[in-house]
């Protein structure tokens, strides 16, 4: 592969994590779909052990729903690990999210995404996602509303 085609690589890979992040805050389903493969794995972990994998970009999509469904969120993701082979990518993304609930409650995360990238007709798609929090921070809104 050309340094030239790594950097090309580099920079989709870098936007279409980008695209995921913003599609999943914004809940558009239909652009995270056409981000994923068909046979796509996706899973969660709290860094002590292997996350439980769920194959199928359909029962990913219903389960990143059901996490999210009454949250406002924030994914936030940066310096990327990337090693190319081809047209397949491995990615480890530093990540910090954010979602906070209808009922007060509030979750901030710390950890990093581990992934597996194919190139399917020109575009990258996700087939492996492993989301890893290494910290939980988890508060509960006062009644009084002021929580300072």
């Amino acid at each position: 592969m050309t340094e030239q085609a790594e950097l090309t690589a580099f920079y989709e890979l870098s936007q279409a994590k980008a695209r995921y992040c913003r599609a999943l805050d914004a809940r558009d389903w239909a652009q995270l779909a056409e981000l994923m493969t068909a046979d796509m794995k996706f899973g969660l972990s709290d860094g002590d052990s292997e996350p439980e994998m769920i194959t199928g970009r359909d029962n990913a999509l219903s389960t990143l729903k059901s996490l999210v469904a009454d949250a406002k969120t924030v994914h936030q993701v940066s310096v990327p690990e990337i090693d190319l082979n081809g047209d397949e990518a491995r990615v480890i993304w530093a990540m910090q999210d954010r979602a906070v609930f209808a009922d007060g409650l509030s979750v901030t995360g710390y950890g990093y995404y581990d992934e597996r990238w194919l190139r399917e007709n020109g575009n990258w798609k996700l087939a492996s996602l492993k989301l890893i929090h290494l910290i939980l921070d988890v508060q509960q809104a006062s009644s009084t509303g002021a929580d300072f």
